[in-house]
């Protein structure tokens, strides 16, 4: 099978993350196991227009929001057989709140990827985008590919289809996988100071504030350190949000770091701050459940709900005063915390990208069949 995949950025992108990483892995699948996979996206500094990578072969035009059109006209150049998006057996259009309406434009059979809805995200497009982005996410776009199947990552996320009208049975769950941890990475050496982590884009709904709030409202009885790992456009007001409260000395922005030094950073972690408005799953939890370090997060995330276990493999709260309580009572009940972080590594045994892979070749071997 030929098959494409549209995604608004890839993980080369600046503000790439999670759920860019799920379509490339499934894409690295796909390639493995004979098909050829073409990612349409975004353009940006960082990466050629057309690159090949790891059997994936990326084609790249537009920008935040022109990446749309520019899409559109390459898929009805495909539907006369021109450009690099021509004789696709079947499409993956992924909703990062707006669809590429691929079912229009594309001709061919196609799979809806939602990770979750953008309710709570649309605000911080401005008060027009945010209106017709909802718009477009809660009526139209349900409409549109009503014939179409989709695919999300977690039973909170499907819900939240159903809710706008998705048929439930279209619905495909299909949850993450996860890298291997590597083994041969050389870890901290022990200081006596108490580290927790923050692995995220630095975005406005990622709420990374109050990770950092739960730092001051320790800091003065415990010798305790944030270490924040990603990058994004949001890290300026993250730094003054730290400096305002007093604790730019003990919350560490790491930015983006190599595979194996961000595990060194969650292995000598011994809890994972989360407090996100919204995860479609948390592909994070997972990564740190690798190293023992059980989640903190919010239960009004939705996609929490599924990727922790609410007081087996983690704690779910739901607010920023709870989270503070939760984390305090956990960094002084040590064996606790050890039977959390024990229950976390061993649930992440049960994920792995060639689990998640094969499911979704499936779907798609099904879809493309039926065109």
């Amino acid at each position: 099978m030929k098959i494409l995949f549209l995604c608004w950025r890839d993980t080369t992108h600046p503000q790439g993350g999670g759920s860019e990483r799920y379509l490339e892995r499934v894409g690295e699948y796909l390639v493995r196991h004979g098909h050829e996979v073409v990612y349409r996206t975004a353009a940006h500094d960082a990466a050629p227009r057309k690159q090949v990578r790891n059997g994936i072969r990326f084609t790249r035009a537009g920008g935040k929001l022109t990446v749309y059109p520019r899409a559109w006209s390459a898929l009805l150049a495909g539907r006369i057989g021109l450009g690099p998006l021509r004789g696709a057996d079947v499409i993956v259009d992924t909703q990062n709140g707006i669809p590429f309406f691929a079912h229009i434009f594309g001709g061919r059979p196609t799979v809806l990827l939602t990770h979750h809805c953008h309710r709570e995200q649309w605000p911080v497009a401005g008060p027009v985008l945010s209106r017709v982005g909802w718009f477009l996410e809660r009526r139209v776009a349900p409409r549109v590919h009503r014939s179409s199947p989709y695919v999300t990552v977690s039973e909170p996320s499907a819900g939240e289809l159903v809710e706008l009208g998705v048929d439930a049975e279209a619905i495909r769950i299909i949850r993450n996988g996860v890298d291997p941890a590597p083994t041969d990475f050389a870890r901290y050496p022990e200081t006596g100071t108490t580290h927790l982590v923050t692995l995220s884009r630095l975005v406005p709904h990622k709420q990374i504030e109050h990770a950092m709030d739960v730092i001051a409202a320790l800091a003065p009885t415990r010798d305790v350190v944030l270490d924040v790992i990603g990058s994004g456009w949001w890290e300026q007001e993250l730094r003054d949000h730290a400096l305002a409260l007093g604790v730019e000395d003990r919350v560490v922005l790491h930015g983006q770091v190599s595979e194996e030094h961000k595990h060194a950073l969650l292995a000598r972690a011994i809890l994972h701050l989360m407090p996100s408005r919204k995860e479609g799953w948390g592909l994070a939890v997972i990564e740190a459940a690798q190293h023992g370090v059980p989640t903190l997060g919010y239960r009004s995330s939705a996609g929490l709900n599924d990727s922790v276990i609410d007081g087996v493999t983690g704690i779910l709260v739901d607010d920023e005063e709870a989270l503070i309580r939760a984390t305090a009572v956990l960094l002084d009940d040590p064996s606790r915390r050890a039977r959390l972080g024990a229950a976390a590594e061993k649930r992440a045994t049960e994920f792995s990208w060639e689990l998640t892979g094969g499911q979704f070749a499936e779907l798609l071997e099904r879809v493309a069949a039926s065109r």
